[in-house]
């Protein structure tokens, strides 16, 4: 049988922002990537999703990112290594704190839009997010692309590959960038087929029609989309369907 997490992105409001439904979000994943106030989020809704998280039984994830509110993360920084490993060790253990005021903990650690990218190619900026996590708790499994820069620098971390079920690939197993147009597939019909197909058959059609080669243990369906719940839920199901077990990978 094959095993697969579900995780989203939660959190990632500000102030009296809110984006995506957080808690609707948490009734279907089995792990959460939470903000951490560099790219979104602010110390109250960290507190709210963590008690949340743990009253549903969801893994909590530090979602970790260049510091950019502005840009929601997303725009290609340079950060000298020993600043960035600093940065990665306020933000997770600024959410670790929080989980375990509300009996929960940080059990994994997911870096975020701009610096996801960044490490699945920079071995540099790859070894410092690694360093960070290192430092703090080396037992925290790091998730990444399949390929990442990341594998080649844990140094005897753990490293979990996760696949994406609405977003655009390339021939090489990358994802589209956002900027490209198509690089989100919003089609439901679509995100679900590819969805059960990466769980199930370990492969993913890219944009120029090749199948690619993904093992993953972890899926990821993005929660600030146009009808996320509505598409979390009808992934899980078709997961469910097709006898796929849903796991937390931590």
């Amino acid at each position: 049988m094959a095993v697969i997490d579900v995780n989203a992105d939660l959190g990632e409001g500000f102030g009296i922002w809110e984006l995506g439904d957080d808690l609707a979000l948490l009734d279907v994943i089995t792990s959460a990537n939470v903000a951490c106030g560099f790219h979104a989020g602010d110390p109250l809704i960290m507190r709210r999703v963590c008690a949340a998280a743990v009253e549903r039984g969801v893994t909590i994830g530090a979602q970790v990112s260049y510091r950019d509110l502005a840009g929601f993360g997303r725009r290609e920084m340079d950060v000298a290594a020993p600043e960035l490993t600093a940065e990665i060790l306020y933000q997770l253990a600024a959410l670790d704190g929080i989980a375990r005021t509300e009996g929960g903990r940080v059990a994994y650690v997911k870096p975020h839009g701009a610096l996801y990218n960044r490490v699945s190619r920079d071995a540099g900026q790859a070894r410092a997010v690694a360093d960070a996590v290192r430092a703090y708790d080396a037992s925290l499994p790091l998730l990444t692309l399949p390929g990442s820069a990341v594998h080649e620098v844990a140094d005897g971390l753990t490293v979990v590959a996760e696949c994406f079920a609405d977003r655009a690939y390339t021939p090489s197993g990358g994802l589209v960038s956002r900027r490209e147009p198509g690089a989100v597939v919003h089609d439901e019909k679509a995100v679900v087929e590819r969805a059960v197909r990466m769980a199930v058959d370990g492969t993913v059609v890219a944009v120029d029609g090749s199948e690619v080669a993904l093992k993953a243990r972890s899926l990821c369906v993005h929660g600030d989309t146009p009808g996320a719940v509505a598409l979390a839920r009808s992934v899980r199901a078709a997961l469910s369907e097709a006898g796929v077990a849903l796991e937390p990978f931590a």
